[in-house]
């Protein structure tokens, strides 16, 4: 990465003009997500909303993703959620159905096509997913006795899923113009925007903590006191030091990848010689991402969410209790009432099925996007093999072995990262007794780590691009 390139290309007015424009979209998504949805009083509703994050993981996902809009009853509460789950959906059939995979291999126009597919099914997703939220909101506030401002009318029904699904099409539509302007993913962008957006709010409890003198000062070499909680200084401290190594790991296992030396037999065309050379067929470590994680977060947040809906129509069932108590994440806000004395082996049974589901969902995702038959069939028309590999049904077997070699370490690793939330709880509550929320959210900094990457390269490749003239 030349950052000296990248600096010389703000000179440059197009690439200033679209880093800009960038800027000025993400600084309106912020303001976005402060507006309520026009339903009742959105102070009720945020109560409602902070009961259910201590009872479902996918809830605080959903929170992580929109940047603060689901606690706060925006209308943006929803996100980009049903964008994601769209594309994931039309990735799914586009490999299970042949004629699909045959338009998504069909160039430009193909790729178009399903884009707007995806965009179309965004909507009616978008709309489900607006009812349901609000509804199970709503009742929510009811069981809970909360009065909320007025009786909702059809049309205050109608009012308020239209402007969440109105301001999930927005956040779609900024993502598209950002992927426009050639210096990022729109979407990958908007989902890092909201994770950072967490931080004033995490850094203000961290402050509150570690400035609580109650429990006394710390002292430096007996000279002088800070006024800070010890305890915490040295915890946040820790915790700091091993962002910064998760960070690197993350960096490195993002990056690393087996590389496969590819040879192209010689061709005779005329009086001409083509091939003779060597190429190179790259395999990520992890090639499916962050979507294993966002899987397995929704798989297990179904029992949850179902315990909690039988909860609210009938409190008081017992099965509904025992889902809501199995399949609920551990974490500091649900410590004390879940586990009154104390950790219990019940603690580690949804990390436990959580690393379990990483691991397979990593297996599942990478064989649909990873087709070994279409690669060795293209490296066979290609006139391209790999040395002591037969072409065809060899090389496929071959590359099948190696991706499998590959996600088992991958797979065990993305596992590890999504689990940091819960070693790093684990951790707090033998060193103080019970989990603080100081927690490294494994998930949110892969995301972070991987857009970044990915946007600095494309941001390295216009700054080149723009710089070119200098070069010559």
């Amino acid at each position: 990465m030349n950052f000296k390139t990248i600096f010389k290309s703000l000179k440059n007015k197009d690439m200033l003009k679209r880093i800009l424009i960038v800027f000025g979209l993400l600084i309106v998504y912020r303001f976005l997500a402060h507006i309520p949805v026009p339903l009742g009083e959105a102070a009720t509703f945020q109560e409602a909303i902070h009961n259910i994050l201590q009872k479902s993981d996918f809830g605080s996902f959903l929170n992580l993703v929109s940047g603060g809009g689901f606690t706060s009853f925006s209308i943006l509460m929803i996100g980009i959620s049903p964008y994601i789950t769209a594309s994931i959906v039309v990735q799914l059939v586009t490999k299970a159905i042949p004629r699909l995979e045959e338009l998504s291999q069909d160039g430009e126009t193909g790729r178009r096509k399903i884009s707007q597919w995806t965009r179309i099914l965004a909507v009616p997703l978008a709309i489900i997913q607006s009812v349901a939220y609000v509804f199970i909101l709503y009742q929510t506030t009811l069981a809970s006795n909360t009065s909320v401002a007025y009786t909702p009318t059809t049309a205050d029904w109608i009012l308020s899923i239209t402007a969440i699904v109105a301001g999930s099409m927005i956040l779609m539509w900024f993502g598209e113009l950002i992927t426009e302007q050639g210096i990022g993913n729109g979407i990958s962008t908007i989902i890092i925007a909201s994770i950072i957006a967490q931080l004033p709010s995490t850094l203000a409890g961290l402050g509150s903590a570690l400035f609580d003198t109650s429990a006394g000062e710390l002292s430096i070499f007996g000279w002088f006191n800070l006024p800070v909680n010890p305890t915490y200084f040295w915890l946040i401290l820790g915790f700091a030091i091993a962002i910064l190594i998760v960070i690197y790991f993350l960096v490195k296992i993002n990056e690393a990848q087996r590389v496969i030396t590819v040879n192209y037999a010689k061709r005779v065309h005329g009086n001409s010689t083509y091939g003779g050379i060597k190429s190179i067929l790259p395999l990520k470590l992890v090639a499916a991402g962050v979507v294993p994680v966002i899987f397995a977060t929704a798989f297990l947040s179904l029992p949850a969410l179902v315990g909690q809906l039988i909860q609210t129509f009938n409190p008081g069932n017992e099965f509904g209790a025992t889902l809501l108590t199995l399949f609920t994440a551990p974490s500091a806000d649900n410590f004390a009432t879940l586990y009154p004395n104390g950790i219990t082996a019940q603690w580690f049974l949804y990390p436990a099925l959580y690393f379990i589901l990483v691991v397979l969902f990593t297996y599942f995702y990478t064989s649909i996007i990873f087709n070994t038959n279409e690669i060795a069939d293209n490296l066979q028309k290609q006139g391209g093999f790999i040395e002591g590999v037969r072409p065809g049904n060899q090389t496929a077997e071959y590359l099948g072995k190696t991706i499998n070699r590959l996600n088992l370490f991958g797979a065990l690793a993305l596992g590890l990262i999504a689990m940091l939330p819960f070693i790093t709880d684990y951790l707090f509550i033998i060193l103080v007794g019970y989990p603080i929320g100081l927690s490294i959210s494994g998930t949110g900094l892969l995301i972070i780590v991987t857009v970044a990457l990915e946007n600095l390269r494309q941001v390295n490749s216009r700054a080149l691009m723009v710089t070119y003239d200098e070069y010559k």
